[in-house]
């Protein structure tokens, strides 16, 4: 996949989830798949989607033993992402991401040895828009893969792992 087409899907990407507050973390378990609402980092999506947590959570060791998961997204349009996650502890990382309103909901700060970061980096993602923006973007898609694009589905996939 060339640069520009990454490059591409990502702002695609950003758009679709830039106003979604809350993404539902999905991760596996020995008895399956479980999901659950987390908050989203205000970050500029580069291909990673950052979360907070505690280590005194199941999410924390499940990432420990599978680092599968989904993050999915609802809002004006749903997006699917699927990729591996890792646990940073990063200090600067903490600051850069943290707000009043998480220490709030938290009743902790940053600093706090038992809060931790969930990095996903994304491998692919799914999308499914009925609004015109989309259609657009899907059209151009399939004209930058060279597929036929007089029709524009309503869902997409993208790879974005290199």
């Amino acid at each position: 996949m060339s640069n520009m087409m990454k490059q591409e899907e990502m702002e695609t990407l950003r758009e679709l989830i830039k106003d979604v507050d809350t993404a539902m973390l999905t991760t596996v378990t020995e008895e399956g798949l479980v999901s659950r609402p987390m908050k989203t980092q205000e970050v500029e999506f580069d291909g990673d989607l950052w979360f907070f947590t505690k280590k005194e959570t199941n999410k924390f060791e499940e990432i420990l033993n599978d680092q599968d998961v989904n993050v999915a997204y609802a809002g004006k349009s749903y997006v699917s992402v699927r990729g591996r996650a890792e646990i940073v502890e990063d200090l600067n990382k903490k600051k850069d991401l943290w707000s009043k309103a998480y220490e709030k909901i938290t009743q902790t700060s940053y600093d706090d040895p038992n809060v931790i970061l969930i990095k996903v980096k994304a491998e692919a993602a799914e999308y499914w828009e009925t609004g015109n923006f989309v259609k657009k973007v899907a059209f151009m898609y399939k004209r930058m893969t060279g597929q036929d694009s007089e029709s524009a589905d309503v869902n997409k996939t993208v790879e974005l792992d290199e």
